[in-house]
């Protein structure tokens, strides 16, 4: 069954200083980390345990991808899988 992925407003705003940061020194790779941001959430879509559990919470549903060096934070839940937040993995959650 596949899962609906549904963005945070916390989220989509991370992504936009993520991109906003590094097309400071190049728009194309900036462009290109976004792109690979959202391609990696849509598998998440037929794969929403895809993602190892986050290790600060002992929780099962509440689980993250890497891309680059970002950690995508994101909650499986009955039918949907929400994205909560991407950081960078040098930050604390």
């Amino acid at each position: 069954m596949a899962h609906r992925v549904v963005w945070s407003p916390r989220a989509l705003a991370d992504v936009e200083a993520i991109a906003a940061y590094i097309a400071s020194d190049s728009i194309t790779y900036a462009k290109a980390v976004v792109r690979k941001i959202l391609a990696s959430t849509r598998t998440l879509e037929h794969f929403p345990r895809a993602g190892r559990k986050v290790p600060e919470f002992d929780n099962e549903t509440i689980r993250e991808l890497f891309v680059y060096s970002y950690r995508i934070i994101y909650a499986v839940e009955e039918g949907q899988v929400t994205v909560a937040a991407v950081i960078h993995g040098k930050r604390m959650l």
